[in-house]
């Protein structure tokens, strides 16, 4: 069992009886499984039980961190580059409300960090969303202005992201480093 299709994220692993099963968690609202027989025996396989929307780990960590990134004396103590990195990896494994809440702990740690604290150019799977949605919001035209809550979200993280680096003066290296190859060579053509 696994989170992504090709079963390399997340991957939980069972064979033989009944006991050597354990409960675990999946980040996401997807669960891809394979069953392979050995045909050794001739019994049926496996049973098993999804149940979602689970209020545990998540919501735990995320509230915690919250409070820990709003009390300024606090922050000085954080170890915000590895938490940024955390954080980035969550925004870009989770879906739905938990993705949303991912962003907004990002959007707090780029806020409180100071230079060097945070590593924008793991943002890249985020610019590459971001930018997918404006170009698809580009071509719907049935509710033109209206966006999506991922999309502000991610919007709003980029905005900040960009003020944050120009008062650096990295602002040239962030954007280089967020873009494909692909996608500069166009620019350019345009």
């Amino acid at each position: 069992m696994s989170s992504s299709s090709d079963f390399q994220q997340d991957r939980h692993s069972f064979s033989g009886s009944p006991q050597k099963w354990t409960d675990f968690e999946l980040p996401g609202d997807t669960l891809y499984y394979r069953f392979t027989s050995d045909m050794s025996n001739t019994e049926w396989g496996y049973k098993f039980t999804v149940t979602a929307g689970h209020l545990g780990r998540f919501q735990t960590g995320f509230e915690i961190l919250k409070q820990m990134l709003s009390e300024e004396r606090v922050i000085p103590h954080l170890p915000l580059a590895k938490i940024w990195e955390w954080q980035v990896g969550v925004a870009c494994r989770q879906t739905g409300h938990q993705r949303l809440k991912a962003i907004h702990l990002l959007l707090k740690i780029v806020q409180c960090s100071s230079q060097g604290d945070c590593d924008l150019t793991l943002l890249k799977p985020l610019w590459q969303l971001f930018t997918h949605m404006e170009n698809n919001s580009c071509h719907e035209t049935a509710k033109p202005g209206i966006l999506l809550p991922l999309h502000r979200a991610l919007a709003e993280l980029f905005f900040v992201t960009e003020n944050r680096v120009t008062e650096l003066g990295s602002l040239q290296e962030y954007l280089l480093a967020l873009n494909t190859e692909d996608h500069l060579h166009r620019c350019t053509a345009q």
